[in-house]
């Protein structure tokens, strides 16, 4: 059987025979899917997620979602696929990472900028993660903990061992009795929310298709997701407020927004189109949503730590200029 530490040694372009393959200690705890992406290079993302669908992708036999994290000792079956040719072009130069904000032996966390993906996918050559293992190549792992939307700025956190990376994906899952990671964010709303403290409690759920586009919405049959708005900055066309997420679901800051009456400025998919306009020739050019900071216990040390990226200036602006 194959062994974890394996992983993308293989470039095939021809069809693949069936492979079982063992977790290993030092590699429990990752994701199906981001296994499988990085193992069956080449092949579609789209296509991945269907072979776990389908069952075509088995573990200790069994079939499992594509967010099954695995665990020492399993079983990875992998069905024959064509894969297409690896891409092993070097990321675009001039791509921007953004500034370090916190960097040790186990973590690393920048101020990822507004427009930079955090990985590569559809349409996207290299974000993030591939440019900072083509600068980095001396290091053996280095894995994103969590994801940011592409026009999101601010704190994104990675990890630079195993030991780091399940750590932290325990306590953002803050189901497993560990300190949670504690995560804020900054955005310019549209309006003036009624109450400086609003709690959000609205489930959420993904992959509805409206107009040829993936969305998630609001639904009482979807993922729980808890959110909390404060008002930082109250105005008339807009307000600055800091939202505080205490789940982790897809898009949860801008739907939840949209779900409470105030819309985040600059949101195309939820947001409103003729806020957005007045917000623009108010001068905004992006997404007003920023990850402000993270609170955790360092998984490695023990240590507290708070890392904060300034919001950008555009926001400080605004909320002044458009009372």
């Amino acid at each position: 059987m194959g062994n974890l530490s394996q992983f993308g040694s293989q470039k095939p372009s021809g069809p693949t025979g069936v492979r079982h393959l063992t977790v290993s200690p030092e590699h429990a705890g990752q994701r199906l899917d981001n296994f499988l992406l990085r193992e069956l290079k080449g092949l579609p993302k789209s296509r991945v997620y269907r072979l776990v669908r389908k069952g075509e992708v088995r573990v200790n036999l069994g079939r499992v979602g594509a967010g099954y994290r695995l665990r020492s000792g399993d079983t990875v079956r992998i069905p024959p696929v064509r894969l297409g040719p690896a891409d092993d072009r070097p990321p675009p130069a001039g791509l921007e990472t953004g500034p370090v904000l916190f960097e040790d032996a186990h973590l690393l966390v920048l101020d990822k900028p507004a427009g930079v993906s955090v990985h590569k996918g559809t349409g996207v050559r290299a974000g993030v993660i591939e440019v900072l293992r083509s600068q980095r190549s001396e290091l053996p792992f280095l894995e994103l903990v969590h994801r940011l939307d592409r026009d999101t700025s601010g704190c994104l956190m990675l990890a630079k061992s195993r030991a780091a990376l399940t750590g932290l994906h325990a306590a953002l899952r803050r189901d497993t009795g560990e300190p949670p990671v504690v995560k804020r964010y900054l955005a310019l709303v549209r309006g003036q929310p009624g109450e400086a403290r609003i709690r959000v409690r609205a489930g959420l759920r993904r992959n509805l298709v409206r107009g040829g586009e993936r969305m998630v919405a609001v639904a009482e049959d979807g993922e729980p997701a808890e959110s909390v708005f404060r008002t930082v900055r109250p105005g008339r066309l807009c307000s600055l407020v800091e939202i505080e997420l205490l789940t982790g679901r897809t898009h949860q800051a801008r739907v939840h927004a949209a779900h409470i009456g105030h819309p985040i400025a600059g949101d195309r998919k939820y947001g409103d189109r003729e806020f957005n306009k007045a917000m623009r020739r108010a001068g905004l050019r992006r997404l007003a949503l920023h990850a402000h900071s993270l609170e955790f216990i360092h998984p490695v040390t023990g240590e507290p730590r708070r890392v904060e990226a300034p919001p950008p200036a555009v926001f400080d602006s605004l909320s002044d200029d458009v009372r």
